[in-house]
């Protein structure tokens, strides 16, 4: 009798799931996402782990932006089941790099890519080769101010685009009472903010409905494009009949359309459906070409590469259009394409979760308006991040622009945010002084060297101090120079912080001390008094001095240790004295300003390295030495 009555209560539970798990698919096939998700979990809280179910679960949560739970779900389905669909394992994914587990994610990469070898999205890139996630992550020279925009609600903001002075973006902040099952916000509208441009610094006013007759419904309108002359508005609607009602096709399901609407006496009016849409298919997020003869969009219609594609088709100069033509496999994947906008200078710009990217929907960029078939390029953070960013905007000739995001601590759903780029810069900057007395030095001259060796930039010190402005992620070198100074170099690696101020002071060497010109010292070859390389760079000091005080007379004295025999080291020394003169007079300097030029061997030791004492190398380096006294200034 238990035994029965178990087994009804599992017949009963099962028929119970089964049941809830057929309302959840009604709901979900209809978009219902939210009411979906409960039903679903309550599926599995009663035991139903089926794929099915585990896969709908993180499709809900991944078509919602939910990526942690998207990841849970998909995970847990992985887990219960072997074979998953490949489509699903992408999505996790995606779902993986958004949360950050790129470790995770690659590993997941490798195995789908060996399984399913051919996927556009899968191709150029080996997680063993590249690091995605740095390259894209990582900043360069460009530095990028984000902004949230004020005028962003606590529901989904999106598609801004700038025409005179007015932002239009689309918004579901009108709350009359309807909201969309996806994810139980209200309908989208159209909606206009007038923007004020002070000196670059730039202020919203509010967000009033656009001025519109019947551009706005009951249902979705957004994503727009105006025409170069302000007349002509393109957007995108929910498909709906002439009482402005939802039409289905015929599997229940709305699409999307693209309309045009006129701007008569400051409204925007003669709403028209454009003639390329269909009833089976959704069609929309315009763009206009720089000369307005082609207009861009999305579809996901039948003979696409994905799950939805760009597509351009040309407008007529009698406002016809053409035929609709894919943009064609270095654009579109079998993943989503959408939100396309083609900026000033035809670069297109669109959102991608088929390219590589750092999960969801990134930004790309392409010049395959331009007639250069290269891979799309992910623009990279800020712009992109782990969440779905897309609708981007760009003035190519300021550099300013907007996009939108669902990335966290936002205001709502989908926030719109501005951006300006701009050359990312350091300065260089410190004081010179003299290294004996640490008195600051006036008139110093600061030179600034690249890479190359080039000099760059040159200054001169004002109260000891100079100031260099450089850009970021360079080596550079520093020099200061100024008479009877040595010169003195450092090196400055910037890093990828904008603005940041790298503090190099220079501390130069006087060459004058009481009555010496005082350079390193000069080395000589064994049992040699030839003037080498390095000691000529050296003798280059006392001539610069020289030059510098043309009434100078000096006398040079040459000492070397006590190794070797006295009267060898004595005329050694004196040799190399002579030597030392002779290079000087060389380099024009008249011999009758050196008085005398004498070696005195090992006769005036500065230390107790006398012969036969046992000395460190350092003791008898002390001895060997040149003097280059000042006779007369």
């Amino acid at each position: 009798m238990k035994t029965r009555l178990l087994a009804l209560i599992f017949i009963i539970c099962c028929s119970l799931s089964y049941g809830q798990t057929k309302l959840a698919d009604k709901f979900f096939k209809n978009y219902g996402y939210i009411k979906a998700i409960e039903l679903y979990e309550k599926a599995v809280e009663k035991g139903d782990k089926s794929a099915h179910v585990l896969t709908r679960l993180g499709d809900a949560y991944y078509n919602n932006s939910n990526s942690e739970k998207a990841a849970y779900w998909y995970g847990e389905a992985l887990k219960e089941h072997k074979n998953i669909e490949a489509e699903y394992v992408y999505k996790y994914i995606q779902s993986l790099r958004s949360i950050g587990k790129y470790e995770e994610a690659d590993q997941w990469f490798k195995e789908l890519s060996a399984a399913q070898q051919g996927d556009s999205r899968l191709k150029g890139y080996n997680p063993d080769e590249v690091d995605l996630y740095d390259k894209l992550t990582s900043k360069n020279e460009v530095v990028v101010k984000v902004d949230n925009l004020p005028f962003n609600s606590e529901k989904s903001d999106f598609g801004p685009y700038i025409f005179d002075n007015k932002l239009y973006f689309s918004s579901a902040r009108n709350d009359d009472g309807k909201v969309y099952s996806w994810n139980k916000e209200p309908f989208l509208d159209l909606f206009q903010v007038e923007l004020t441009d002070d000196d670059g610094v730039i202020t919203y006013g509010t967000a009033l409905e656009l001025p519109s007759n019947g551009v706005n419904t009951e249902y979705h309108e957004a994503s727009v494009a105006l025409t170069n002359d302000g007349k002509t508005l393109y957007f995108t609607r929910d498909n709906v009949n002439k009482r402005n009602r939802l039409k289905y096709d015929k599997r229940g399901t709305t699409h999307l359309k693209l309309y045009k609407a006129s701007l008569v006496n400051d409204q925007w009016t003669n709403i028209v459906e454009l003639p390329f849409n269909d009833d089976i298919s959704s069609t929309g997020h315009p763009a206009l070409s720089p000369d307005n003869k082609t207009l861009y969009f999305v579809s996901d219609r039948e003979g696409g590469l994905g799950q939805s594609d760009l597509y351009a088709v040309a407008i007529n100069e009698d406002g016809s259009y053409g035929e609709p033509e894919n943009l064609g496999e270095k654009v579109n994947t079998e993943g989503r394409e959408m939100f396309p906008f083609v900026a000033k200078d035809s670069t297109l710009y669109f959102s991608s979760d088929g390219h590589l990217n750092l999960g969801l929907l990134d930004i790309f960029k392409s010049d395959i308006i331009k007639g250069i078939r290269t891979e799309p390029e992910n623009i990279g953070a800020p712009y992109n991040s782990g969440y779905d960013d897309f609708a981007f905007f760009v003035n190519s000739d300021t550099q300013r622009g907007y996009f939108s995001s669902n990335r966290p601590n936002g205001k709502g759903s989908d926030d719109i945010y501005s951006f300006n780029s701009q050359q990312c810069k350091q300065d260089i900057a410190g004081t010179a002084r003299d290294s004996r007395s640490n008195i600051v030095l006036t008139g110093v001259t600061i030179r600034l060297i690249d890479e190359t060796g080039k000099i760059v930039d040159e200054a001169f010190t004002k109260d000891g101090e100079y100031t260099f402005t450089v850009d970021c992620d360079k080596t550079y070198t520093v020099v200061g120079s100024k008479p009877d100074y040595k010169d003195d170099q450092q090196t400055v690696n910037t890093t990828t912080d904008n603005e940041k101020v790298n503090t190099v002071d220079l501390n130069l060497e006087p060459l004058i001390v009481d009555d010496q010109i005082v350079i390193n010292p000069i080395f000589f070859d064994f049992d040699k008094w030839n003037i080498r390389t390095d000691a000529q760079y050296e003798l280059e000091n006392i001539v610069d001095v020289m030059r510098k005080h043309p009434t100078m007379v000096i006398k040079i004295e040459s000492h070397t240790d006590s190794r070797g025999g006295d009267r060898y080291n004595m005329r050694l020394s004196d040799r190399r004295a002579k030597s030392t003169r002779d290079y000087i007079i060389s380099r024009g300097i008249e011999a009758n300003r050196i008085e005398s030029a004498i070696g005195y061997g090992e006769s005036q030791l500065l230390n107790k390295c006398a012969n036969r004492v046992k000395c460190t190398e350092e003791e008898h380096q002390l001895n060997r030495r040149s003097y280059f006294y000042i006779v007369k200034d």
